[in-house]
């Protein structure tokens, strides 16, 4: 069985990197990978942690481009490769603009297509923009199906995608948390945490702090809501009693706002992006998340970190409802509220800290590549 698996960002790195080392691993399988390098730097660095060399990659990563220029640009220099290859099967994972084109592109050659974290809704088509759309697409050309979770798989047979086709696997992210998590602290971690006397989460005394840690880059949040986040994290930051780290996405329209409004304000440490292996044990030590990421969502409450989501809605309301998540949305005041409740209120963060995780149990990959074996 001959098996390309196609990805592009460092989210799908992450997630697709257990699935990857799991196939070298079978025997009757020939794997190969094909990266597009959506995102080039974050997408080395998770390459080189999970030790995996591209078989194709299509360096396509240009600054500033378009949606419909990348897409024009997978097109054009993935289909040789499939005419090539001629793989059985093409994986692919999430909702990105790779996943989308490249889940087209394989139905035109009649190649099949498998869709990791398939099933994921907000049913909001500019929510999030462009990934709902995408995960549709992708989900449409798809043959095989792999759904993290019950609900996701509820959603595609509301669908219309027939049963049989839809294998329940958990999320590989977290075969792949479990894999970085085990490795040493790196030594920027220890210095960085050091340097901002961050103690263990909700311990309180005089001298303590605490780590607030953000992530927020997606689109939809551009402008205004953006500006507000940031806003909220600076009169977070007057606390006194927390230290906010924000590892900032190297997006302009990222870049500008959060700089002008948070760049000299006290206790908060603005960074470059963050490799996924210090990033990880940055949250192992957070006492609270805010962030508009996906991934995140899910990461965190392996952890027992609670997670307040920068966003309206979430494709991963399993989170929402097992109460390791909560939706702030990007209004500055709830944002504060939010994150003051559980900051002061003992109660209320043990609440979320002991919610179970409902995202996987580190065994995704093992499954993956069983359905894709048992497949008729």
């Amino acid at each position: 069985m001959k098996i390309l698996s196609v990805f592009g960002t460092r989210p799908e790195a992450v997630k697709m990197a257990p699935v990857v080392r799991a196939l070298a691993q079978t025997k009757g399988i020939e794997s190969r990978v094909c990266v597009t390098a959506q995102h080039r730097q974050m997408l080395d660095q998770v390459l080189d942690l999970f030790q995996i060399k591209p078989d194709y990659d299509l360096d396509l990563m240009r600054d500033d481009q378009s949606l419909a220029e990348l897409s024009a640009a997978i097109f054009t220099d993935l289909d040789p490769i499939l005419a090539g290859f001629k793989p059985d099967w093409v994986l692919v994972q999430g909702d990105t603009t790779t996943v989308a084109i490249t889940a087209l592109l394989a139905y035109y050659r009649r190649i099949r297509v498998g869709h990791v974290e398939a099933g994921l809704r907000t049913h909001d088509k500019w929510q999030p923009f462009p990934e709902e759309i995408n995960r549709r697409v992708a989900g449409v050309a798809a043959d095989l199906h792999f759904a993290p979770t019950e609900q996701a798989r509820q959603n595609l047979l509301r669908e219309g995608v027939i049963d049989a086709t839809i294998a329940l696997t958990g999320n590989p992210v977290i075969d792949a948390l479990q894999f970085v998590a085990k490795q040493a602290e790196p030594e920027t971690v220890k210095q960085l945490l050091d340097k901002l006397e961050i103690e263990k989460p909700m311990t309180k005394g005089p001298e303590t702090r605490r780590l607030v840690l953000v992530t927020a880059h997606r689109r939809e949040n551009f402008g205004k809501p953006l500006e507000d986040i940031c806003l909220a994290l600076k009169e977070l930051a007057e606390r006194g009693d927390v230290e906010i780290v924000y590892p900032v996405h190297l997006n302009p329209n990222v870049q500008e706002p959060v700089n002008r409004l948070l760049k000299h304000v006290e206790h908060v440490t603005l960074l470059p992006p963050l490799d996924y292996l210090p990033l990880v044990h940055l949250m192992k030590r957070a006492t609270l998340i805010l962030t508009d990421s996906g991934g995140i969502q899910e990461e965190a409450p392996a952890f027992g970190i609670p997670v307040l989501v920068l966003r309206e809605v979430t494709e991963r309301p399993e989170g929402v409802e097992a109460g390791t998540l909560k939706l702030v949305g990007t209004d500055t005041q709830r944002i504060v509220a939010e994150a003051t409740r559980l900051l002061d209120q003992p109660s209320a963060y043990a609440e979320m800290a002991k919610a179970v995780n409902p995202f996987g149990d580190g065994h995704a990959a093992e499954k993956i590549v069983a359905a894709l074996l048992n497949f008729k």
